[in-house]
Order: C-alpha cells, then sequence, then structure tokens
C-alpha cells in the first residue's frame, strides 16, 4: 500500500469530525427544523466540509464516487489507500 504523509490522516481526521457533527445537527434539526442557530451552525460546517474535501482530494486523490469527486489524470480511482482503508 502507498505509503502517505502525517498530513494526509490529520486532514482526514478533521474531515470525519466534521462529518460526524454535521449528522448529529442533521438529526437535531430533524426534530427541530426552525432551530436558526443550528441551521447556521448546519451550514457552517457543510461548508468547511467542502473545503476540506477539496483540500484533501487536491493533494491525495479523489474521496467519492459517482460524480461526487474528480478524478485525476490518469483515471486514478485504483491508488490505493482508499479513506476507509486507513
Amino acid at each position: 500500500m502507498k505509503q502517505l504523509p502525517p498530513e494526509y490522516y490529520a486532514l482526514l481526521e478533521e474531515l470525519q469530525a466534521v462529518d460526524f457533527v454535521l449528522v448529529e445537527l442533521t438529526l437535531y434539526l430533524d426534530t427541530h427544523p426552525h432551530d436558526y442557530d443550528a441551521i447556521q451552525q448546519y451550514n457552517q460546517f457543510a461548508q468547511q466540509r467542502g473545503l476540506l474535501k477539496k483540500q484533501i482530494e487536491s493533494k491525495f486523490g479523489p474521496l467519492q464516487q459517482y460524480g461526487n469527486s474528480y478524478s485525476g489524470y490518469p483515471w486514478n480511482w485504483d491508488d490505493a489507500p482508499w479513506p476507509w482503508q486507513v
């Protein structure tokens, strides 16, 4: 498997933490749809997630399939490790 620098793992951990917050806020907003502050938090974390994803993919390759991530040239979906392998 390809060796990755410590920065990869730090960014991936940060992305996972942001994803956790987004899931929790989604669950909360399902039962509190008029909580303006929670919606603001959700949007801030969604924006942060987009920036993190872009940063990771620009340095280390795609994170998601089916059009949710771009591929580099040559087609780099077979480059290991996949995010769930680390």
